[in-house]
């Protein structure tokens, strides 16, 4: 059988005609799968007949809420679900006075290894389809009954490595027929698998990337993400400058403040000497502490001086919003918590 929710309109379209019917029962189609149904017979302005047929040769995704945890602080919602094939992923709402911003999980695990992360623990188990990182943001609407109008994929697993799954899902959830969330209100975060975000910036589809950088030079950057040693600190970021120059669009800079590991004055200066007059803008973390992980959190005073040495030096930085606190909105902790159940 067919994942029918991961096939774009024309091809749909396609398969219809291949069945003898009618082209614009694709288009109907189309919306009822992108409105949530989960059985062809919720799709109650098709021929008894098709729907029927449409069950013997197709399937639909649909995942099961495993648990919900809700933050009585700001409102975040953070949902473990259920796939069809009884793994479980993470996304979490995040609530902002511009919107609400859905983040979503493109792999089953993963297997990047970055020691202050609790997704990459036990490794990837496998790849999503378009259709389940779809899933992600049609069901959290459902069940919330909050409107999505923003996208970050900075879930479990790292997006370049499920590369053609995470394209589809991306002209899905653009499509004007579906969720029609457009492309610059969709953040893709990668820790930096080179020739993926070259890849990526010859699609020029225009959403923002975000690339994990957490260190500005290698000996630090390779003990806390092991991917590093094959691309180094100054290769990636001319990665990144080859994508602002292909893509027009300004890349971000994710750097989670570990203290002891990457919050010196010097790394900070080291870090404004690589990315000045590059137009890059910068967002700081405070570390989301993982138990499995010795790891902690920078003093507040360092992530003072280290944003003052930013703007000194004239770097575009931020400060995220931590959201989620007392839920473990941090990726991969409910779902570790899950599977040591």
């Amino acid at each position: 059988m067919k994942d029918i929710k991961s096939m774009l309109l024309p091809e749909i379209e396609l398969e219809l005609k291949e069945l003898s019917e009618q082209k614009f029962r694709a288009r109907q189609i189309y919306k009822w799968l992108h409105s949530g149904v989960v059985s062809f017979e919720d799709m109650t302005n098709l021929p008894q007949k098709l729907r029927q047929r449409l069950g013997e040769l197709y399937y639909i995704t649909a995942p099961k809420v495993l648990r919900k945890q809700e933050s009585k602080y700001d409102g975040t919602i953070k949902y473990l679900w259920e796939l069809n094939d009884k793994n479980s992923v993470e996304s979490v709402i995040m609530r902002y006075n511009y919107g609400n911003t859905i983040c979503v999980s493109s792999q089953v695990g993963c297997r990047m290894g970055c020691a202050f992360c609790a997704s990459t623990i036990g490794g990837r188990v496998r790849d999503l389809s378009a259709s389940e990182i779809l899933d992600q943001v049609i069901f959290a609407e459902l069940d919330s009954g909050l409107k999505i109008s923003n996208i970050v994929m900075m879930g479990i697993g790292e997006p370049l490595d499920n590369f053609d799954n995470v394209i589809r899902f991306l002209q899905l959830v653009n499509s004007e027929d579906g969720l029609n969330i457009g492309m610059r209100h969709i953040t893709i975060s990668t820790c930096g698998i080179i020739e993926k975000v070259d890849k990526l910036g010859d699609y020029n589809i225009q959403s923002t990337l975000t690339i994990s950088l957490h260190a500005p030079d290698d000996e630090t950057r390779d003990k806390i993400m092991p991917i590093n040693r094959a691309t180094g600190v100054d290769n990636l970021l001319a990665a990144g400058r080859r994508y602002f120059e292909k893509t027009g669009r300004r890349v971000s800079y994710e750097y989670a403040m570990i203290d002891g590991v990457n919050d010196s004055e010097k790394q900070a200066k080291l870090l404004v000497s690589k990315l000045k007059g590059t137009g890059s803008h910068v967002n700081l973390i405070l570390l989301n502490e993982v138990i499995e992980s010795p790891l902690k959190p920078t003093k507040p005073e360092n992530l003072e001086k280290f944003i003052n040495i930013l703007k000194s030096g004239g770097i575009n930085v931020t400060k995220r919003r931590k959201l989620g606190g007392d839920i473990d909105a941090s990726c991969g902790q409910l779902r570790r918590k899950a599977t040591q159940n």
